[in-house]
């Protein structure tokens, strides 16, 4: 039975760890001792390397000792094991390193956009839900009590706030709904149709879309940073994107690459990214830094999906905020005028 994984932020302190003790000179199986001997017992990387030790020190490779412990993902497994072919491990663990440090951030800034907006439903149903349970019926009581036209207006205000609390408060269990499907979905593997969804947003279609660019590049370095050739690594990253729109324009551009066009130049032909980005490929390209115009590109990216989903937020929160602020300003405004009617007609 397959062990536990481990999580990003866990492959990444491994790599950069790794990556560190390479550069210095020590071999693979003192490395992995004294990761060993720095590792929290009974944790998951210390089991795994437990037997990853025993593995080096009976001279298995870094990939296969990995492979054997089955806590490190496909993708950082294969990398290593090319890069250990290609006698450039030290700059794959590194590249390795960025990759899952940067896909721990993604997805901490995806989680962070999604949990405060359900937040924000959960205290607006709360909200909703005490108005129609205990406080319309509280000033319903109190009108119960009086007779008169003043009473029979007041019905009248009551019924419309309690109509618009109960509208309110479908639409947001309904939103709610939809959160939660969408959520149990994504986590179950089946993300076609929550995608297909979240795509007819524009804002949420440019994050989708930033965020599939910035896999792609991201994992395309540290394919070229393991030895690859362009084609091959281009065509193994393309399903690291994550986005079936992406990767048919990644197969076109894969098919110009065929006919004789270098990486850059079908990239631009393509329109994969911003011509700015574009040219920065291309002159990378010509003056051997492909790699390093890779690496700063990545960054870039994540750093512009980041900001697109901060935007989001600072967009969905205050919207969110004012629904539940004008929902409830609108229902006290409804009970509360009738009773300013009477305090006017006593005085």
């Amino acid at each position: 039975m397959s062990r536990k994984q481990l999580d990003d932020l866990g492959v990444s302190a491994f790599c950069e760890s790794m990556a560190m003790m390479v550069q210095s000179g020590i071999m693979t199986d003192e490395a992995i001792s004294l990761l060993q001997s720095e590792s929290r017992e009974g944790g998951i990387l210390e089991q795994g390397l437990s037997g990853m030790k025993t593995m080096t020190e009976q001279g298995a490779t870094l990939a296969d000792a990995m492979e054997s412990a089955e806590i490190f993902p496909d993708f950082a497994v294969k990398m290593i094991r090319v890069g250990e072919s290609s006698g450039r491990l030290e700059n794959v663990l590194f590249r390795l390193s960025h990759y899952y440090a940067g896909q721990k951030t993604l997805s901490e800034k995806l989680r962070g956009a999604v949990t405060y907006p359900a937040a924000m439903l959960v205290l607006i149903i709360a909200v909703l839900s005490v108005m129609l349970a205990i406080v319309l019926p509280a000033f319903r009581g109190v009108y119960d009590r009086l007779t008169g036209s003043l009473a029979a207006s007041s019905y009248a205000y009551i019924r419309w706030a309690g109509v618009f609390c109960t509208v309110a408060l479908i639409l947001m269990a309904l939103l709610a709904l939809a959160l939660v499907v969408g959520l149990l979905l994504w986590k179950s593997g089946k993300r076609a149709p929550v995608l297909a969804v979240l795509e007819k947003f524009p804002r949420i279609r440019a994050i989708l879309e930033t965020n599939a660019l910035y896999r792609f590049t991201s994992a395309l370095g540290t394919y070229l940073a393991s030895g690859e050739m362009q084609d091959e690594a281009v065509q193994a990253s393309i399903p690291l994107c994550g986005s079936e729109k992406l990767e048919e324009k990644l197969r076109s551009l894969s098919a110009r690459m065929e006919e004789g066009h270098s990486f850059a130049q079908a990239a631009y032909d393509e329109e994969l990214f911003e011509p700015v980005y574009g040219r920065m490929l291309l002159a990378g390209e010509r003056s051997g830094g492909l790699e390093d115009v890779l690496a700063r590109l990545t960054q870039l990216l994540e750093e512009d999906g980041a900001h697109q989903v901060d935007r989001l937020v600072e967009i969905v929160s205050p919207a969110l905020s004012g629904i539940l602020m004008v929902t409830v300003a609108l229902t006290l405004i409804s009970v509360m005028l009738p009773l300013i009617g009477m305090m006017n007609s006593i005085g």
